[in-house]
């Protein structure tokens, strides 16, 4: 027989000989062959979402495209994000996680293909949100097989990996963005991500092996998917166009946000009632799990809803190319890269995580404040140290968020609850970006239209809504517009800083409990281990107390057969 023994991940198999019907275990090197296939599937995913970041000013200028499809290429992603990542957490619980990550790499490559060759905003905007369908999947599942191979005493440095990975993804994917539209074309945004999403399926293929899943039924909640969809939409939908097709204050708006509230209402009471939900409520009654969605909402809508409008103060306020707008991100790289990893390590070491969470949220809020003081002569160099002071903030806070999450999870509880997580996270981003950037198109539209009057421009402002090239633009209006520009984006992140306080309360809040030292996988060997002997114990009970009635009746029939014996002896013989 082989020998086991624990690293603090999945176990590690010392002998050859495996016993038939066992499931087989993951050596040390298979858990980091599977490990790299994981993180090349996650930066597949925030390469898509992140990549056109610094190119959407050229894009939507080329595909005449105005600011509320600026807005909707980024959102329509976010969305379908957001409404598939707790169905793909829910498959998660119930079918092999190893098939469900390859299918949302297959769909990430076809829909990226297919956005690449759009000829109009509307089509962009359509296969960005099928794209966002592979990045839901790819968002959930990626976390989750990380819980299924590590344990969460170990699971803090891969997790500041994992951070890493988002960090290179989320800034450096527009960088790379930048450098393809102004060398090769725009549309290979969308091609870049494919040879990786390949390499990630067949990596997968080869390196992760997983003991089989329990033979459940699979039973999927398709009403609450259904209202789900619909009232987030709804919401999405209400706060992009309120304040620009028609009035906050209109009936239109109202009848939007209060229909959107309702069906979400149902929603919820669809999730109370049905056997299999798909986020299911009574993950609500983990504190932990409740101040980790709290903390992850608010990080969402600071991480989608700022990040993705710093291109268009770099390109239109500071006039920079799309390539060096991206360059002018790394700092923000190099925050996350180093805290996310750095800080993985300090809490696999000591098994404390808290104390870093806190400083990360500090972090956050302040580089985010910082942030709000720029305008369109501000230093690039002093942006660039506000926008490390962000990313730091970014690397200490938001994987580990989902780290103290796992941590109180069950193995049936890891793929919803990991998901629901996610889901909340990415619902925050898409929602800051749809009011954000309804925030900005309006500031920019009433700054533009103002300081054209000043120039005795009157009725003079951005023709449709459209991004301008500034390049193409007479010295004095080009100031107006630039101008404009800088206090817009500067204005969301003022905004978005007090939302960053949400995160730091809720880790003020939060509970540490020590960090466990089986992963996933041991656990569920375990759980089926226990069900075996279960069931062997009950066999076993049912042949003693067989064994014990069959010793009882042939006690009774020998005493039987005497009391006979006795009778016919004292009647004496016959005759």
């Amino acid at each position: 027989m082989s020998k086991t023994t624990e690293t603090g991940s999945a176990p590690v198999t010392t002998g050859d000989e495996h016993v038939p019907g066992e499931p087989q275990q993951m050596s040390h090197r298979q858990v980091l062959e599977a490990l790299s296939g994981i993180l090349l599937g996650m930066f597949v995913s925030i390469l898509a979402t992140s990549v056109v970041s610094s190119s959407l000013p050229v894009i939507l200028a080329d595909l005449q495209g105005t600011q509320t499809a600026f807005t909707w290429v980024v959102t329509a992603t976010l969305l379908t994000t957001t409404i598939s990542t707790p169905i793909w957490g829910k498959l998660a619980d119930l079918v092999n996680r190893k098939t469900l990550i390859q299918i949302a790499l297959v769909i990430t490559v076809i829909s990226a293909a297919l956005a690449g060759a759009s000829q109009s905003s509307g089509t962009l905007i359509l296969f960005r949100a099928f794209q966002g369908i592979g990045a839901g999947g790819l968002t959930a599942l990626a976390t989750v097989l990380i819980a299924d191979i590590i344990s969460p005493r170990e699971r803090g440095k891969y997790m500041g990996l994992m951070g890493a990975i988002m960090a290179v993804g989320m800034v450096g994917g527009p960088l790379l963005g930048g450098a393809l539209t102004d060398s090769v074309g725009w549309r290979w945004n969308f091609f870049v991500g494919i040879p990786f999403a390949i390499a990630a399926i067949i990596t997968l293929q080869r390196t992760l092996k997983l003991p089989p899943m329990p033979k459940v039924r699979v039973r999927l909640d398709y009403w609450g998917a259904f209202l789900l969809s619909v009232g987030i939409s709804g919401l999405l939908l209400w706060v992009t166009f309120a304040g620009d097709q028609f009035a906050w204050g209109s009936w239109q708006s109202v009848a939007m946000a209060l229909g959107s509230v309702l069906v979400l209402v149902l929603a919820v009471w669809v999730e109370s009632r049905v056997e299999a939900p798909i986020i299911p409520l009574s993950l609500f009654r983990n504190r932990t799990v409740v101040l980790a969605v709290i903390g992850s909402a608010a990080v969402g809508i600071a991480l989608f809803g700022t990040s993705v409008f710093l291109s268009q103060y770099m390109q239109v306020a500071r006039g920079k190319s799309a390539t060096v707008s991206g360059l002018l991100t790394i700092p923000m790289i190099a925050g996350q890269f180093i805290a996310s990893t750095g800080i993985g390590t300090l809490i696999t070491r000591t098994g404390r995580y808290k104390r870093f969470m806190l400083v990360g949220a500090v972090s956050l809020t302040v580089g985010l404040a910082l942030m709000g003081t720029i305008d369109y002569h501000t230093n690039m160099a002093l942006i660039g140290v506000y926008l490390f002071v962000v990313g730091v903030g970014m690397g200490m806070l938001m994987q580990n968020l989902v780290l103290a999450a796992q941590n109180t999870l069950s193995p049936q509880e890891m793929g919803t609850g990991t998901a629901t997580i996610a889901f909340f996270r990415t619902l925050g981003g898409a929602m800051g970006v749809a009011v954000l950037g309804a925030i900005l198109g309006s500031r920019i539209t009433t700054d533009v239209t103002a300081g054209l009057k000043s120039l005795g421009v009157e009725g003079g402002g951005l023709s449709g809504g459209t991004i301008p090239d500034v390049s193409t633009l007479p010295a004095p209006v080009r100031d107006v517009v630039e101008k404009a520009y800088g206090a817009g984006v500067a204005e969301i992140f003022l905004i978005a800083a007090p939302l960053a306080l949400i995160a730091l309360i809720a880790v003020i809040l939060l509970k540490e409990i020590p960090l466990g030292t089986k992963s996933g996988v041991q656990q569920r060997l375990e759980e089926m281990g226990h069900d075996a002997a279960d069931t062997a114990g009950a066999v076993r009970s049912d042949e003693d107390i067989t064994a014990d009635e069959a010793e009882v009746r042939s006690g009774e029939t020998a005493a039987d057969e005497a009391a006979r014996e006795d009778a016919t002896a004292s009647r004496g013989p016959k005759g």
